[in-house]
């Protein structure tokens, strides 16, 4: 098994504050998943979307699957796309979240490569991003005792766990902005997106 290679989208959740199913977000007419699928391909051997409409995926040849332990949020999703990976480590993202930066990417590896860890996760403030970060194989054992506990919080899971935590003066000198952290929650998160992106 190798320790990097596996990419986990998670396209799960209600989508209520967007008013649709943020999986079919389109950006210049183009899906926003097809988007981040074909940019993950090129650091990743395996790409796997956690969805609860798989049939918007037919004839990818991508992983595609469902929630195993069902309706209990991110976690759930996190917890099957480590039951599905090929390697130690995945990373994930959520499927609002456009901007992907390879080079921190490649930093949060490296990071990691050669230390025994549970996850790499970033620092916000007090605060953590569970997502744009690397989950290890060996937590799923641990996601389903939590999860059976009746807890669904991701930063619950990781105060039991060994976690090495970047900071966020480290993260900032690769996205001072934070946009790589960037989730299109609202309509008005994607207008102003959509307008950022058209001046650049």
């Amino acid at each position: 098994m190798k320790k990097f290679g596996t990419a986990v989208i998670l396209a799960g959740g209600k989508s209520s504050r967007m008013g649709f199913d943020k999986q079919l977000l389109k950006i210049n007419e183009r899906r926003l998943m097809d988007s981040l699928i074909m940019k993950l391909n090129q650091e990743f051997d395996e790409i796997i979307i956690v969805t609860n409409r798989p049939e918007c995926y037919k004839g990818l040849g991508d992983k595609i699957i469902s929630d195993i332990i069902v309706g209990r949020g991110p976690l759930s999703g996190i917890h099957a796309g480590l039951t599905m990976a090929s390697n130690e480590f995945s990373y994930f993202l959520a499927c609002d979240m456009p901007n992907i930066n390879f080079d921190y990417i490649r930093y949060m590896k490296n990071s990691i490569r050669c230390i025994d860890t549970s996850a790499c996760i970033t620092r916000f403030g007090s605060w953590i991003e569970p997502f744009n970060a690397f989950y290890s194989k060996k937590l799923k054992i641990e996601i389903e005792k939590h999860l059976f506990s009746g807890n669904r919080s991701i930063n619950s899971l990781l105060e039991k766990v060994d976690v090495y935590y970047i900071s966020e003066e480290e993260a900032r000198r690769f996205s001072p902005n934070w946009d790589m952290f960037l989730n299109l929650n609202t309509k008005e998160d994607l207008n102003n997106y959509l307008i950022k992106i058209a001046n650049e």
